[in-house]
């Protein structure tokens, strides 16, 4: 019998909300929560929009000695883990050291860590090689201070598959405890909102240029030119079925499901990898497109990859066959943080039946399909398919139900 996967604990650092509550709140009542940049002056640069986390103060969370090591997406990623961790009402000393591991995942937040050492080097050149050697490290070193902080030190990891890359490090957490191991901690913390980071995602050509930021991430629209980024994310405790029941702790639900594929080059005349992955985790799950109550959208905002996505949608559950939701129009895209929020904000829909708004979005009638718009909905929610896509081809979903 196959060992499943739950999640027992949530931590969250996100545009609306410090911790699982605060951010449902904002979530289930449509709060939007991107803004004009503040981490630095963005009047030089065509993309002045963001979704940063405001009232973080690392200073207030974690030890002094942690600060000058690590940076904000490091510091909010330990952060979440120790809200998670208590979510889930586990001390980490309780549990054989060997049994808990970590597997998160990063896609752009190295470039802050990054811009630092470059500022080194302009200072002093002879760091040249340890600067870059820093930066290729910077993701093992992410998830190795939760690992250290935490004494964990079980099976450990790092997943980058750009922004499908949180859903990967979810199931590559599932694979571990199902070969044995008692926690793991997952999900992803992302951050990037800095000159060299944002340089860098304007050269990608997907980002928003509009400065109102009420229409400036609209995915499913007649009007969608791009996306807005955002920083957070969402770090999920996952056991063992048994290991959860046999301790009396609360389950938010089950990774059930879990698919992967890689879209062929672009004029290969090959088509998109989406619906695939979708296959493919319905039938890792046991399940039929009619079992999936709720689909969380990877919500491009690009208007040819939200044809790819409506379509695939539509191919596998029928016109308007399923509900689509897209609460990340309310942060931004958040990267390798996104899909984890997606799968937090899947678990807490499940426990509530409500279905979360797509905020400011008017579903453009190229789209034949059921998108939930500015009001949340009321329904039964059960089994959850999560999508997520990542820059170059990568197409990553998850399914999730909730606890028996």
């Amino acid at each position: 019998m196959t060992t499943s996967a739950v999640v027992t604990g949530l931590g969250i650092a996100a545009p609306n909300g410090l911790g699982a509550q605060d951010f449902w709140a904002s979530v289930r009542n449509g709060k939007t929560c991107i803004g004009r940049i503040t981490r630095f002056d963005p009047s030089s640069y065509p993309a002045t929009l963001a979704g940063e986390v405001p009232g973080f103060v690392a200073e207030d969370l974690l030890p002094s000695r942690l600060l000058p090591q690590t940076d904000r997406m490091t510091q909010m990623a330990l952060v979440a883990a120790d809200w998670a961790l208590t979510d889930a009402g586990v001390d980490p000393k309780d549990l054989p050291e060997f049994g808990m591991g970590v597997v998160t995942a990063g896609s752009s937040g190295g470039f802050e860590f990054g811009q630092g050492e470059l500022q080194k080097l302009w200072s002093q050149g002879s760091q040249y090689v340890s600067a870059y050697q820093s930066f290729a490290w910077f993701y093992a070193v992410n998830s190795g201070q939760i690992s250290i902080r935490n004494g964990m030190k079980g099976p450990s990891g790092v997943v980058v598959s750009d922004q499908a890359g949180g859903l990967d490090a979810i199931a590559h957490a599932r694979r571990q405890i199902r070969k044995g191991t008692n926690m793991v901690v997952s999900g992803a913390i992302d951050a990037s909102i800095c000159p060299w980071g944002w340089v860098a995602q304007l050269a990608g050509g997907r980002l928003s240029t509009r400065d109102e930021p009420s229409r400036a991430y609209l995915p499913f629209d007649a009007k969608a030119n791009g996306h807005v980024p955002g920083e957070g994310g969402a770090i999920l405790i996952m056991e063992s079925a048994d290991e959860a029941r046999a301790r009396g702790a609360r389950i938010y639900g089950e990774v059930s499901g879990y698919g992967a594929t890689f879209d062929a080059k672009p004029g290969s005349g090959r088509e998109p990898g989406l619906r695939k992955a979708m296959e493919l985790a319905l039938a890792d799950a046991g399940a039929e497109p009619g079992d999936i109550d709720l689909v969380f959208a990877d919500a491009a905002a690009v208007p040819e990859l939200d044809r790819i996505e409506a379509e695939a949608i539509t191919a596998l559950f029928g016109p308007r066959g399923v509900p689509v939701t897209a609460p990340k129009t309310m942060t931004g895209r958040l990267y390798s943080g996104a899909a984890p929020l997606d799968v937090a904000a899947a678990l807490l829909a499940i426990g509530e039946g409500l279905i979360p708004p797509t905020a400011n979005v008017d579903l453009s009638d190229e789209y034949d399909i059921d998108l939930v718009g500015s009001q949340p909905r009321t329904a039964e929610v059960r089994t959850v398919m999560v999508i997520a896509r990542g820059h170059g081809g990568f197409n990553s979903v998850t399914v999730v139900r909730g606890a028996d």
